[in-house]
């Protein structure tokens, strides 16, 4: 497993900072090559700019909790939650809850067939 990541491409794991335009206020953010790769896909998603998306979430956890302590550090964990996230909609897609499979099986050979509760609770 180890070997998987220290093959890592060191210029993933390389910062780089940028400027972005918080509030009027030009800052400087240094983050992972790759975390500025999520967020401009993420941007892309969201159809904006990668400094806008980044101004929008200043704006938006300034309002939720009223204050920002560790900005970039909210960037590196925001970009492993939208992977986790679309990790989690992707193994939905490709493995549907057991019933779902049990019904589809059951629909073609065209019997009443009911998933018992054990093998049910396997899809949740």
């Amino acid at each position: 497993m180890c070997e998987y990541f220290v093959k890592a491409d060191p210029i993933q794991y390389e910062q780089r900072s940028r400027t972005v335009r918080i509030k009027n206020v030009l800052t400087s953010i240094r983050l992972e090559n790759m975390v500025w790769d999520i967020l401009a896909e993420m941007a892309e998603e969201e159809g904006c700019t990668t400094n806008a998306l980044i101004a929008k979430f200043h704006e938006e956890i300034l309002e939720h909790r009223g204050e920002v302590p560790n900005f970039a550090s909210f960037l590196r964990v925001t970009s492993m939650r939208y992977l986790h996230r679309s990790m989690l909609r992707l193994e939905k897609q490709l493995n549907p809850p057991t019933q779902q499979v049990v019904t589809a099986i059951a629909a073609r050979s065209g019997e009443a067939i009911a998933a018992p509760k054990a093998l049910a609770a396997v899809g949740r």
